[in-house]
């Protein structure tokens, strides 16, 4: 007899979050221009052995969160944020020694389940009082 696995509902990928996250950031900097720092690390994903070892010699790092935002607010140097799936997303040993040493550096660094959870940490974030005043050019 064969044995049917029930499908999950679907929920988007990781990749699918951290793209949408990326669109609505470039559309809120017409009004919020810090979200222009924000960039993605590219440190996942399946590659090559050559490629892996190249990127090794490069200085890329096990567990580095997946994006940053550059910008100082309150207590913190800037903001990282580990970007998981909304469902089955686990943060593996690597990714939380990362974020327990960027915590210890002055860094807030969080893990969001989902790009809804990650904007919500971006918006509370970027409202807290700036360190530096912004020059107008």
């Amino acid at each position: 007899m064969k044995k049917w696995k029930l499908i999950p509902e679907p929920y988007p990928t990781e990749h699918q979050e951290q793209v949408g996250l990326l669109r609505w950031a470039w559309y809120k900097s017409a009004t919020i221009p810090e979200l222009t720092l924000l960039y993605a690390i590219p440190n996942g994903g399946r590659r090559d052995a050559i490629t892996g070892a190249q990127l090794k010699a490069e200085g890329v790092k096990r567990g580095v969160p997946d994006l940053c935002l550059p910008v100082a607010r309150g207590a913190y140097h800037g903001l990282y944020i580990e970007l998981k799936r909304r469902v089955s997303g686990v943060v593996s040993e690597h990714q939380q020694q990362w974020i327990e040493q960027l915590r210890s550096q002055g860094y807030k660094a969080e893990v969001a389940h989902g790009a809804s959870e990650a904007i919500q940490i971006i918006e509370q974030y970027l409202n807290l009082k700036p360190i530096f005043e912004r020059k107008a050019s």
